[in-house]
């Protein structure tokens, strides 16, 4: 079975560049290969990988209730599950040494609790055959709410150095204990701290409750990657938040 790393934190904390250069790190340091999932809505994982999306998994739900709607032909006599589990199988995006599930948001009206509950199913089936899965979930608690995320070995808490994504990394620690959920490990990094501002701000995270993992510094490649619209997975070595990240992770016993 798979080590299953999972992002959680309030939006915009820098949790998918996180989350990329993770994925970076066990290609590197564990010799992956690893599947990453991008549980976001909103994805942009993808970006951050540098990995061109043909195919996600709302849109190919909408595809397959429009087939069931409109009493269209199946492939080979399918079932309605075996077609979409085929076709899920086949939306996993291959690339060198990572390969990329991704949600997507469902084209009709609606929540998303489906694509989640798919997502979860084919996350657990898929995870058979990697040594590790990473999860970019979306941004909130609303993924740990609806269970999305479930039996996790590390929980990587995601914060800006701001009161307000502190809070919010409290009140993600505080629900993963009320949901009881199926977690061995959870830690805290917090991102884009300045070096006057990390002392204060670990404090402050200690105060609430928070394991601190980290600090990863305000970091000018990232900024000018994201501009340019490179992938942060392609960081140069020397990269400050780069090489902070490694550090933590270093720290964090993955096998």
């Amino acid at each position: 079975m798979a080590f299953l790393t999972a992002l959680a934190g309030k939006g915009g904390t820098g949790k998918t560049s996180i989350a990329a250069l993770t994925v970076r790190y066990l290609l590197e340091k564990r010799r992956g290969p690893v599947l990453a999932v991008d549980a976001d809505s909103n994805s942009c994982l993808n970006e951050a990988l540098g990995i061109s999306v043909h195919a996600t998994v709302g849109r190919l739900r909408e595809e397959s209730l429009q087939v069931v709607r409109s009493g269209g032909e199946r492939p080979g006599g399918m079932s309605m599950e075996q077609l979409f589990d085929y076709q899920v199988q086949q939306s996993v995006i291959e690339s060198e040494g990572v390969d990329l599930l991704v949600m997507g948001r469902p084209e009709g009206p609606g929540c998303y609790c489906a694509a989640n509950n798919i997502i979860r199913k084919y996350t657990d089936k898929l995870a058979e055959t990697y040594p590790y899965v990473v999860i970019d979930n979306e941004a909130g608690m609303e993924h740990l709410s609806r269970r999305t995320t479930h039996r996790v070995d590390l929980l990587l808490i995601v914060s800006d150095p701001t009161v307000k994504g502190l809070h919010t990394a409290k009140r993600i620690n505080e629900l993963v204990d009320e949901l009881a959920l199926d977690i061995d490990k959870r830690v805290l990094i917090i991102n884009r701290v300045s070096e006057s501002d990390g002392a204060q701000l670990k404090q402050l995270a200690e105060g609430h409750g928070l394991v601190v993992g980290g600090l990863v510094p305000q970091d000018n490649a990232i900024f000018e990657y994201d501009l340019q619209g490179r992938p942060v997975f392609v960081l140069p070595g020397d990269s400050p938040a780069l090489n902070s990240l490694y550090r933590i992770l270093d720290t964090l016993s993955i096998p």
